[in-house]
């Protein structure tokens, strides 16, 4: 995780209005590798294990049992490219979120948009090396961001389900949301939810907070 993605972090438990305070055992090259992070509110440890942290308030399976523990597989060039061009950023310094099956592409999307660094929340991440412009994290039904954090965001219906407005809180006022679809309800949900929609199919909404 990178120092400063851990600017923006809040704590999951008691809301965005609790910052957490970083308990670091291990740093390199401004990577958080080893360590945790603390809320001085409700006194909740969130660790760090080989750069992956862990935001899910107790009690909470390990993160092997989770039902997405497995990789979320390969990125794809291609598929890489839409996504970054559907988030429009081209440059950096600016901080995505990508949340379930769009996270495979962060080392991609690091790659081709200089400047950027990609959340990318998916537990089936753990046991990937650390890496420049990833900040790799699992987190339970609240975002754990202070709101109108990223310049982006990108999800998977799985995650859309459940964390619309979560992703929506923490993306930034006028930014593009792109949203995979499962069915016709999930698509209703997320025209309602967005300000405008500027691109839609069957398969993915793209529109602005």
């Amino acid at each position: 995780m990178h120092l400063l993605t851990t600017d923006r972090l809040a704590c999951p438990r008691c809301g965005p209005a609790f910052g957490l305070i970083l308990l670091a055992d291990r740093v390199v090259d401004r990577r958080v590798l080893e360590g945790s992070f603390g809320c001085a509110n409700c006194r909740e440890r969130f660790p760090v294990r080989g750069g992956f942290g862990d935001f899910r308030p107790p009690p909470a399976a390990p993160l092997a049992e989770d039902p997405r523990a497995a990789d979320p597989g390969p990125d794809d060039p291609e598929g890489a490219l839409r996504l970054a061009a559907m988030l429009g950023v081209t440059e950096g310094p600016a901080t995505l979120l990508l949340l379930g099956g769009p996270a495979r592409q962060a080392e991609r999307l690091v790659a081709m948009v200089p400047g950027v660094e990609v959340v990318a929340v998916h537990p089936g991440l753990r046991e990937r090396p650390e890496g420049e412009g990833v900040s790799r994290l699992h987190v339970s039904t609240v975002l754990p961001f202070f709101s109108a954090t990223f310049r982006g965001v990108a999800m998977d219906a799985a995650w859309a389900a459940t964390h619309l407005d979560e992703a929506l809180r923490v993306a930034a006022p006028g930014v593009r949301v792109v949203v995979e679809l499962s069915d016709a309800a999930l698509a209703r949900r997320v025209t309602k939810a967005l300000q405008d929609v500027l691109l839609q199919t069957e398969r993915l909404i793209v529109g602005t907070r």
